[in-house]
């Protein structure tokens, strides 16, 4: 009888091999960079180093993620792109010092991302692009601290407004959803407000230098200036008995031609 067909045996990781691979970060925190090495399951070993704040176990080929994931306390970085991952842990959620988290290119759908993330609430990024989710959990609204979210090439028709308003977001990434045509009016703004954020990029005045403070606060004075003037003095003068047409008139001769 014919033995059926095993998956890839991939590297097996020793916690000999995990401690040659940490590195610590231009701002002093130690990370456990395991990406790009074949692995096809999560690496249990790795639990005698739970002090680490960054795991890298990105471009493998890890199908599942344990829910001893959640003795990693310190975790501030999880970055899990480009693996073979179709569902989430509840225990996830239990990582509450994590800022960011990356799950881009994975298998991902709507039922496998647990109610559990919204407990994420120190999270600055997620990243749940190039997965199969149709359908985001508005409870992703209850992260008030997220900055970006990618949620690029999925199969979204729709998007919650209570991602599309979270307070802090400075961008979101929707593109390649099959967003429908025609919308309800509700919808297409929210829709449009997500298009806005695309490509825009908000900082505060403390993180701006001197000139492009400067021009901002010009632009600013601006349009001040305009909404401020009173509309007697906004309008032109006109000036009656003139043989010429006067200065409104003279703008608007094609027109009356």
């Amino acid at each position: 009888m014919a033995k059926g067909r095993k998956g890839p045996k991939g590297k097996k990781i020793t916690l000999k091999i995990a401690k040659n691979c940490i590195k610590v970060t231009f701002d002093g925190r130690r990370r456990l960079d395991l990406s790009k090495m074949g692995i096809t399951t999560f690496p249990k070993c790795i639990l005698k180093l739970n002090e680490i704040e960054e795991l890298d176990l990105s471009r493998n080929m890890i199908r599942k993620i344990p829910d001893y994931i959640s003795k990693f306390q310190n975790l501030r970085w999880l970055d899990l792109h480009s693996n073979l991952i179709d569902k989430l842990p509840e225990s996830i959620g239990q990582l509450t010092s994590l800022h960011y988290l990356n799950l881009c290119n994975n298998k991902l759908t709507s039922n496998g991302l647990p109610m559990e993330l919204r407990d994420l609430t120190n999270l600055r990024t997620l990243n749940l692009g190039l997965n199969h989710i149709d359908n985001i959990p508005t409870t992703l609204g209850a992260l008030k601290e997220l900055h970006e979210v990618g949620l690029f090439d999925n199969n979204l028709t729709s998007i919650p407004t209570s991602i599309a308003k979270l307070p802090k977001l400075k961008k979101l990434n929707v593109k390649r959803n099959p967003f429908p045509k025609e919308e309800e009016e509700g919808e297409t703004m929210v829709i449009d407000s997500i298009k806005r954020l695309e490509n825009l990029y908000l900082v505060e005045e403390k993180d701006l230098c001197g000139p492009c403070l400067r021009k901002c606060q010009d632009a600013r004075n601006k349009l001040n200036k305009i909404k401020n003037m009173p509309s007697a003095l906004a309008r032109k003068p006109m000036f009656t008995n003139l043989v010429n047409p006067n200065s409104a008139a003279k703008e608007t001769q094609e027109e009356w031609r």
